[in-house]
């Protein structure tokens, strides 16, 4: 299940987040979807790193709508609890924030500036909204305000900018560190670019060197340990985000805390280790949701085809596990596959999860022929704050 390969050329000490040490200089991204607390617990168990819960929005965190309040929810031994929260109103923002320190929910809170997804971006929210500078500052200084009365580290995922015409990374990057923000993290894409094409790690570097008194975090394309050592070598990055890279791969965190310790092996799991992680990862979904089992096996087929990349499984047994209903149901198919096939190499690994086609990205109308927020806008951005979903 484990293989070798070089020593790492280059190694990171511990990442520190503000009153927080995190010994593995990895952060898991997060997404939508993806990383509740069971598969933050998958992961956990195989490396060490900061693992940050999906995005939550803070109207609906205001608002302590259920599936608001199941979002930020994290195992009794998880720890540091890491929340992130989006919003686009510094108040509503603000209001979430507090909420999260004073009721003793999170131990860290990282503000999402990098979703590139229209329904985000055409509300002037996520990768689009650095773009408006006093906005974008209001938020973090009130997100950072409500934080620093409990000492509770505030953290700055982005992008690089809107499209490669309106590039925000540096400015916001420098503006983060005077507001007193923990560490920003740069996923090196726009949101024009979405999730196509190469992540330009230039941009890493250039924010580097822009950015001098916090950390500043590498985000996109590492999808294995020696992309996150390539990236550090190239950059200089204090730590690195891994997002599409893990998904249906949690044992990459135990990989990549081999390379960040200098240390060889490499997990390389055959089909029994496979199926026995997806059927786990089901069991803790039955858990996260409440023992409604259906509703975890509607969640867990979409992780499915992550696990099984690059194995001989074939389609007829692919198709009968996207339509998984219950637990011993998905036990029954996976012990129908070939378990003792082994490892099958690349073909495991590289890219995953949607990649898509660059576009113009969804913005107000307007949006991008000031960086000033006017009246107007204002009141429609906290409009806004009810339309987007996330919790």
């Amino acid at each position: 299940m484990t293989a070798t390969t070089e020593s790492a050329s280059r190694l990171l000490p511990p990442l520190h987040i503000g009153r927080l040490t995190v010994e593995t200089p990895v952060i898991l991204a997060p997404m939508a979807g993806i990383t509740n607390a069971a598969f933050r617990r998958l992961c956990r168990e195989h490396g060490g790193g900061l693992y940050v819960a999906e995005m939550v929005t803070s109207r609906a965190l205001v608002e302590r709508s259920p599936e608001s309040m199941r979002i930020i929810a994290h195992d009794p031994d998880e720890t540091p609890r890491s929340v992130q929260v989006y919003g686009v109103d510094p108040a509503t923002i603000g209001a979430a924030v507090r909420i999260l320190v004073e009721e003793d929910r999170a131990d860290h809170i990282d503000m999402n500036f990098g979703c590139p997804v229209p329904k985000v971006t055409r509300k002037g929210g996520g990768a689009v909204l650095p773009w408006k500078r006093d906005l974008f500052r209001d938020i973090v200084r009130a997100a950072v305000r409500e934080a620093s009365k409990f000492d509770v580290p505030v953290t700055v995922k982005m992008r690089k900018g809107v499209d490669d015409d309106h590039l925000t990374y540096l400015d916001a990057g420098r503006m983060a560190e005077r507001e007193g923000v923990a560490a920003v993290a740069l996923h090196a894409r726009t949101a024009a670019d979405y999730y196509s094409g190469h992540a330009d790690w230039e941009a890493i570097a250039r924010l580097k060197d822009a950015v001098t008194s916090i950390p500043v975090l590498g985000n996109g394309d590492i999808w294995a340990a020696e992309d996150a050592l390539e990236m550090v070598e190239q950059t200089g990055c204090d730590g690195v985000v891994v997002g599409r890279g893990c998904m249906g791969r949690p044992w990459l965190f135990a990989d990549l805390q081999a390379a960040f310790e200098g240390r060889p092996e490499r997990v390389q799991p055959d089909l029994r280790h496979v199926a026995d992680t997806i059927f786990r990862h089901g069991q803790l979904m039955v858990t996260h949701f409440d023992d409604d089992e259906n509703r975890a096996m509607r969640e867990i087929r979409k992780h499915i085809a992550w696990y099984l990349k690059g194995y001989p499984v074939g389609g007829e047994v692919r198709r009968r596990l996207g339509l998984v209903e219950s637990l011993s149901q998905l036990r029954g198919i996976l012990d129908e596959m070939d378990l003792d096939s082994p490892f099958p190499g690349p073909d495991a690994e590289g890219p995953r999860g949607r990649q898509g086609t660059a576009r113009k990205p969804a913005c107000p109308d307007g949006w991008l022929d000031t960086q000033d927020i006017t009246p107007d806008l204002e009141l429609r951005l906290r409009e806004a704050e009810l339309s987007v979903s996330g919790g």
